[in-house]
């Protein structure tokens, strides 16, 4: 059997490659893609060669192929959705997630896949690897009860935790951003959009998921006294200055780091990964998180669509959809 797969061959140059397919043995399964998603921060570092030699083993994918410190090829991706065609007999046939790269059809361990219930569509579905981020996100933060809550950058992961924070009884929630889309989209999420100028100070919490300088020191002016910035942004290879020499040491802000591959230490004594993939999947129930996708784009054309992206054509996060 052969299948197709996504793979990064240069610094800014992708393709799609023919390989070989093996049958699923006894506790697998194979998996025929219907969508993917393209998740801009890291596949855009990966696909610029930006991914610094000291986290490339902490930013490989369960599913990667190659060196993400290059000069390539490396297959890389995480938010695949599809249908199992063969395997376990008690798989077969079911809708699921994959934390696998951009592929037509692949042979995983069952244990890979989360089956999807029937209110989670296969396109809202490939968000769930950015939903598990934002969960943990918020189990970092702990937002309370009548919180006055800022998130700073509107991008895929910002707007999955708005998304999530607006279920919970805040007594303000704003998505600053300086792109007027964005801020145009926080509505449709339950928050307020605004731009860095115009947010509003004296934050309990702020969550910055801009990937800027300049964001994250607009996030530490935002907060109240004490409060804190729970920090998700990916850097890569770029370096970041942030001052601290005003007032951070006298109001006693506090910069906390939130990061997906562990789960939040505030939950880990009672939650494992699949249980935080089990809140992911209830949040996904939320149709207003239809307003992050944009496509799809066909499986072909992903090579170009990544091309474009790096160039900085809009929308959150690009569905990638397969023949049927």
């Amino acid at each position: 059997m052969r299948a197709r797969a996504y793979w990064t061959v240069a610094p800014g140059h992708g393709e799609i490659r023919g390989e070989d397919l093996r049958a699923p043995v006894p506790g697998e399964a194979l998996v025929r893609a219907t969508a993917s998603g393209v998740s801009r921060g890291s596949e855009l570092l990966v696909h610029r060669g930006g991914v610094p030699s000291s986290v490339a083993g902490r930013m490989r994918a369960p599913f990667q192929v190659g060196d993400l410190t290059g000069p390539g090829p490396v297959k890389y991706g995480y938010l695949s959705v599809g249908v199992v065609e063969d395997g376990d007999a008690e798989w077969v046939g079911r809708r699921v997630f994959c934390l696998h790269p951009h592929q037509d059809r692949y042979v995983v361990p069952v244990e890979a896949l989360t089956a999807l219930p029937d209110a989670v569509p296969d396109r809202r579905a490939v968000l769930l690897g950015t939903l598990e981020t934002a969960v943990n996100a918020l189990w970092d933060g702990r937002p309370l009860y009548g919180d006055r809550v800022a998130v700073v950058g509107g991008g895929m992961v910002g707007a999955s935790v708005t998304a999530l924070l607006a279920q919970l009884p805040l007594e303000r929630l704003e998505l600053v951003d300086p792109d007027p889309d964005r801020v145009a989209l926080a509505p449709h999420l339950g928050a307020r959009g605004v731009s860095p100028d115009d947010a509003t100070g004296g934050c309990d919490l702020v969550f910055h998921c801009s990937a800027t300088a300049a964001g994250l020191g607009r996030a530490l002016s935002l907060l109240g006294d004490e409060g804190e910035v729970v920090e998700l942004s990916w850097y890569g290879d770029r370096p970041v200055s942030v001052d601290l020499g005003s007032d951070f040491h006298a109001r006693r802000l506090r910069v906390r780091a939130s990061q997906v591959s562990r789960v939040s230490p505030h939950r880990a004594a009672r939650r494992d990964h699949a249980g935080r993939m089990g809140v992911a999947l209830r949040a996904a129930q939320d149709p207003r998180l239809d307003h992050l996708l944009a496509g799809p784009t066909p499986f072909e054309q992903l090579p170009a669509l990544m091309g474009r992206l790096a160039a900085g054509e809009p929308g959150l996060c690009h569905v990638v959809g397969y023949d049927t």
